[in-house]
């Protein structure tokens, strides 16, 4: 008995995944909780903290490791909204006590998959029933990888700094291949999700071509806790646990998190291989959280059409909806958006209206709203209309008698747990009223497509209004989206904005800077990107200017996935995958480099008999996209040349 795992008292246990692969070791060398992660034999993270600080005791020092027990997890469960369709998830769990000083306790719970860890602390009442609720501090929690690793990363930036004073707003660069102790460009340290290379041992005079990946997030995030990113990297501890700021929400609201116990804190995700493969088709931000409430109705998925990318603020009126609803109409979409100042611009009392003329279309109308409030000085209205529970709820009921199938809420505050708080209740007021919901300068979200059912995506990234922005952030475009597949969207849906098909950045097609980027790419994102409810950012005039080849697909793109596997790529340079919708499957892929990819790629699997890509003109060296039949050899294999800046898709 004394040797059974459910009461050996040690310093030190391991779990190891199902296929023995990966294994998480956790000790209390010197008094302090620590655990390490190695894959293949290979060590990805180093003896790194666990803990925490809070009111009611300090859980880093003094530590002593107590009982385990381990147990097996295996589900199955079906979600609508993300990469995959039919979820499977088989770990094993350990829940490991540890007791400081003062004889007081808590649990790390470790959930081990064969590419996934997730952990998080549980945190019971201590003697005497005593007390019933706490405030989280701080987390030591830390991930110390090796020093050859290099980072993608995106900074954490101050509060209450650029435009309108609506940062942060999560639409930072990310820099590739970076060692760790460059310092972050804000000094705020780093923005989950974080992907990081470890390169295998160099053996004599030749470095090995071999790497491992690690991408480290957090999934679980509700109104009973705080938003988190991870500090600046420190030589010997590596990174950490970072709170929100104090000046986000314009300094209202606690930086710490206040929880009932016993209560658990949101998991810590660490997705590991020796390939970018699983850290595409991950699925642990929603393997470890449950739905927090029933949809109130079956939510469509769809595409949709929106004027403001191109035609912005002064396109926000009755005649330039009309049109944007009739082109959703004319393409078959499902919705389209009505962005900032339609209050004023068209007139509240108009939107009955409007509503009904869509709807005679086929089509449901998306209304944005300001999420103010009194947290940044964001000007457009909507305004004090998402903040307030007795606002919201009136306009809720408003929404649903009118025909709205959705919303976008804009400028948000930070992670502090107040405003979590704030996108918990306006999901779930939305639910109510059978309204979806898309969040833009937020947060990332954190396993929320399973928590809250109506919830769709969120921005969180630099997004396609920076294309029209500025000729830099056009030529950006590519970098941007062959990073995000490996990061940013690998652990959430992104509403980036938009596959893009105007040449010009111009509501005449001919002025201002040009896109830099092929139709062959624009229309290869739509796969390349996730969320449920997409943007085809098409214009009226593309009905007359695009290939009809081109409408004919774009009028038939999916937008949920029954099944998703990563092909090739590398972030920041080119990505290549495929996505299954039904019995139909799309092999989708970008170049960002400067030079032509030539690919050779294996589709027996994949039953794609059309080919979608750009070719060059032997003469004039002109780039124009083509559809053809897709030709591959006995095996299978297909040879692929993408252009720089450039797609292809297979399907």
């Amino acid at each position: 008995m004394l040797l059974s795992p459910l009461t050996m008292l040690a310093g030190e246990t391991t779990i190891a995944s199902p296929n023995g692969k990966l294994v998480v070791t956790v000790n209390d060398k010197g008094g302090r909780a620590t655990y390490s992660v190695t894959f293949e034999g290979r060590q990805l993270i180093l003896p790194s903290a666990l803990g925490f600080k809070s009111n009611i005791g300090d859980f880093t020092k003094g530590m002593k490791l107590g009982k385990t027990d381990e147990k097996n997890v295996d589900k199955t469960y079906e979600m609508r909204q993300v990469k995959q369709a039919k979820m499977h998830y088989v770990a094993k769990q350990q829940n490991i006590e540890f007791e400081n000083g003062r004889q007081q306790k808590m649990t790390v719970q470790f959930s081990v998959s064969d590419n996934d860890v997730a952990f998080r602390y549980l945190i019971p009442r201590q003697k005497g029933d005593n007390p019933k609720c706490a405030v989280i501090e701080s987390e030591a929690t830390g991930f110390n990888l090796p020093d050859v690793t290099t980072t993608f990363i995106c900074p954490q930036i101050d509060p209450m700094k650029g435009w309108e004073r609506t940062k942060p707003s999560y639409e930072e660069e990310y820099t590739p291949d970076a060692p760790m102790d460059t310092k972050s460009k804000f000094g705020q340290g780093y923005t989950f999700p974080c992907l990081f290379r470890v390169p295998a041992p160099a053996t004599g005079k030749q470095a090995a071509a071999q790497s491992d990946w690690v991408l480290i997030s957090e999934t679980g995030v509700s109104s009973q806790y705080c938003g988190a990113h991870l500090s600046d990297y420190k030589q010997g501890t590596g990174y950490t646990i970072a709170f929100p700021q104090q000046g986000e929400n314009n300094g209202i609201g606690s930086t710490a998190a206040a929880i009932s116990l016993p209560g658990e804190t949101p998991w810590r995700t660490i997705t590991v291989g020796s390939s970018l493969k699983p850290i595409v088709e991950t699925t642990i931000p929603y393997d470890v959280v449950e739905p927090l409430y029933e949809p109130s109705e079956a939510y469509k998925p769809g595409r949709y059409t929106w004027s403001w990318l191109i035609w912005q603020d002064e396109s926000i009126n009755w005649d330039d909806q009309i049109k944007f609803i009739d082109l959703a109409g004319e393409m078959g979409y499902e919705y389209c958006l009505v962005d900032g100042c339609w209050d004023t611009q068209i007139g509240r009392e108009r939107m009955p209206e409007l509503s009904k003329y869509a709807q005679s279309k086929g089509v449901k109308l998306m209304l944005w709203y300001n999420s103010n409030g009194a947290w940044n000085d964001a000007p457009q209205t909507p305004r004090n209309r998402m903040n307030t529970s007795v606002v919201r709820d009136k306009e809720m009921k408003w929404l649903k008698e009118i025909g709205v199938k959705g919303i976008k809420v804009d400028f948000f505050a930070g992670d502090k747990q107040e405003t979590m708080r704030l996108y918990e209740d306006i999901l779930c007021d939305a639910n109510r009223y059978g309204i979806q919901v898309i969040f833009h300068g937020c947060t990332l979200p954190r396993g929320w497509e399973r928590m809250y059912p109506n919830f769709v995506s969120s921005e969180a990234v630099l997004a396609s209004e920076n294309v029209y922005f500025s000729d830099y952030h056009a030529a950006q475009e590519p970098f941007q989206l062959t990073m995000h597949p490996f990061c940013r969207n690998a652990v959430a849906t992104m509403d980036w904005g938009g596959v893009i098909m105007n040449k010009y950045m111009s509501r005449d097609n001919k002025s201002r800077h040009q896109r830099q980027t092929t139709d062959a790419f624009e229309m290869a994102t739509a796969f390349t990107n996730q969320a449920a409810i997409q943007c085809v950012a098409m214009q009226p005039n593309n009905l007359k200017e695009l290939p009809e080849f081109e409408l004919s697909f774009l009028k038939n793109l999916p937008t949920t996935w029954d099944e998703t596997r990563f092909i090739d790529g590398y972030p920041g340079k080119y990505v290549v995958m495929a996505r299954r919708h039904g019995n139909q499957w799309y092999i989708a892929g970008l170049n960002a480099q400067k030079e032509p990819l030539k690919l050779n790629i294996n589709v027996a699997d994949y039953h794609v008999k059309s080919l979608l890509n750009d070719f060059v003109d032997k003469k004039t060296k002109a780039v124009s996209t083509a559809q053809t039949e897709l030709k591959a050899d006995k095996k299978g294999n297909v040879k692929l040349t993408i252009q720089p800046n450039g797609g292809v898709i297979l399907f």
